[in-house]
């Protein structure tokens, strides 16, 4: 008979372990709360106001939609780099007949992103293309027919109901805002509670041992594009609903600000392991970033560049894959230092 014996530095190697994954799931949790605390206690009421708040919920909503549809792609193992030219695509169609209100333009909007998102889908299931390849080309070829579309210039609304989510508010955040976390609130329960949700987080853990399973690899890993696309071209709707136009330069990076909000909220670029609601989270504290560093210049004590922001989410980005490598090679020997 085996005797396991725990060793001192096992232990002590387990817990490290264990608070890296803490750290991981909840990292940027606490960061966002710092960050919060740390606006409140140096700008006052004019960063808890009701107005700065409203501004800063309603446009995080579209990176929010955006990053939500990257989760669960990037939870099959996969990428999606099309969804900044999506989202141009799916505002400036929407506003080609925003004279007819913001539903038709919704829809359309959603219709066009969704076409993109299978069409991508197809590409990496039945022509068996890398993900990466795929949609790095729909992002080239779907922004230059978005273009072609808006005659290469901005594409301004009609006056009406298509604007309305630039006035739409319920509690005093706006609609878009809400609109958001109901969409989180809804990924989140799809992911826990129902077999589609399971069938992404396996595929992405293991595809072949999905396949041995029999669970529908294919057709999963199809439909997390579809939503990605959908989701992109929902996010270019808001867009335009809530600006008025859409500009040319619409959209770009957004995928960049996508991976790096799903990243920083935990899920792993490997697939297999994420959260929905800890996007939502990486969404929020990327963008307070921003926020902050507005409020910072208007006190006039200091200027910050705009692109701090960049090099600010880049860093936390940076860390958090640097975390995400230890802890998987960790895992993958059993608790001990790789």
């Amino acid at each position: 008979m085996t005797t396991t014996v725990d060793t001192p530095g096992g232990a002590s190697t387990g817990r490290r372990v264990q608070a890296g994954l803490l750290l991981q799931r909840q990292g940027a949790l606490i960061a966002l709360v710092i960050l919060v605390v740390f606006g409140v206690l140096r700008y006052g009421s004019d960063f808890a106001t009701g107005y700065n708040v409203s501004s800063f919920t309603g446009d995080t909503a579209k990176y929010g939609l955006v990053a939500l549809g990257m989760t669960f792609v990037i939870m099959t193992g996969g990428i999606d780099l099309s969804v900044g030219s999506v989202a141009f695509l799916g505002g400036v169609v929407a506003i080609k007949v925003s004279e007819h209100g913001l539903l038709p333009g919704l829809l359309v909007g959603i219709g066009a992103g969704a076409a993109v998102g299978a069409l991508n889908g197809f590409l990496v299931t039945k022509a068996r293309l890398q993900p990466f390849i795929v949609t790095l080309a729909t992002l080239l070829a779907v922004r230059g027919l978005a273009l072609q579309i808006a005659g290469a210039r901005a594409s301004v609304a009609a006056p009406g109901g298509f604007q309305k989510l630039s006035t739409w508010s319920v509690l005093g955040l706006p609609v878009a805002a809400w609109a958001m976390l109901l969409a989180f609130l809804v990924g989140a329960a799809v992911v826990h509670y129902t077999p589609w949700g399971r069938q992404v987080l396996a595929i992405g853990g293991n595809v072949d041992a999905a396949k041995l399973m029999g669970l529908p690899v294919r057709r999963t890993t199809f439909s997390v594009y579809v939503v990605s696309g959908a989701l992109a071209g929902c996010a270019g709707v808001f867009l335009g609903s809530q600006n008025g136009s859409v500009d040319t330069a619409a959209g770009l990076g957004w995928e960049l600000t996508a991976i790096a909000a799903v990243v920083v909220g935990g899920t792993l670029l490997t697939g297999g392991v994420g959260s929905v609601m800890s996007t939502l989270v990486g969404v929020l504290l990327l963008q307070l970033i921003f926020n902050l560093i507005v409020f910072e210049n208007g006190r006039g004590d200091i200027s910050i560049s705009s692109y701090w922001e960049s090099v600010i989410r880049g860093a936390f980005l940076l860390v958090v894959v640097l975390l995400q490598v230890r802890l998987v090679r960790r895992r993958g020997t059993g608790g001990r230092p790789a």
